[in-house]
C-alpha cells in the first residue's frame, strides 16, 4: 500500500512539474543563466508599433531595457511595413520565407532586396528602411541593444495613431 502512495505521488509531482514546463519556456531566457527555447514553445503577440497581422515574439533579454535582447517578428504574406527607424544597432537573420528590405525614406518596391533563410543583414541604428512580405510569410531574428524602438517616417503609417 505504502508503494502505491508513493507511486501515485510521484506520479502526481511528475505530472505538476511537466506541465509547469510549457509555462516557464513561453518567458523569455534570461541573458545571465543557460537557457534554451525550442521553436514550437515560441509565443508570439501583436505589437502596438506593427500592423496587427505582424507578430512579435521576445526570445531572450528584455527589450525595453538598456540590454542586450533578441526577438522574433512573424510577417504574413503581403504586408508591407513602411518606411521607419530603430533607435539602436540591430542584427537580422532570416529563420524562414524570403525576407524583402529597402533603404530610404520612400516605400520603393525597386528598392527591395530578398534574403533567404540563413541570411544576415546588418541595420545601424536611425537607418531608414521598409519591408514587404512580397512572396509569402517570413520570420526574422533580431538582435540589439535596448531599449527597442521603432518610428516611422510618416507618423500615418504608425498603427499607434490609427485610433488618433
Amino acid at each position: 500500500m505504502i508503494q502505491n502512495v508513493l507511486k501515485t505521488a510521484s506520479l502526481a509531482v511528475l505530472l505538476v512539474a511537466s506541465a509547469a514546463v510549457p509555462i516557464a519556456q513561453a518567458q523569455p531566457l534570461p541573458l545571465d543563466t543557460v537557457g534554451a527555447l525550442h521553436n514550437e514553445d515560441v509565443e508570439w503577440r501583436s505589437f502596438p508599433a506593427f500592423p496587427k497581422e505582424v507578430k512579435l515574439a521576445v526570445i531572450a533579454g528584455d527589450p525595453t531595457k538598456p540590454a542586450p535582447y533578441v526577438v522574433r517578428v512573424k510577417v504574413p504574406n503581403g504586408i508591407k511595413l513602411m518606411p521607419h527607424t530603430h533607435p539602436e544597432n540591430r542584427i537580422y537573420t532570416v529563420m524562414s520565407g524570403v525576407f524583402y528590405i529597402g533603404f530610404g525614406t520612400v516605400f520603393d518596391p525597386d528598392k527591395l532586396v530578398a534574403y533567404g533563410p540563413g541570411s544576415v543583414v546588418i541595420l545601424p541604428a536611425n537607418t531608414p528602411h521598409f519591408h514587404w512580405a512580397r512572396s509569402g510569410e517570413y520570420i526574422s531574428q533580431v538582435y540589439g541593444t535596448g531599449p527597442l524602438g521603432l518610428e516611422y517616417i510618416d507618423s500615418h503609417d504608425d498603427p499607434r495613431n490609427a485610433s488618433k
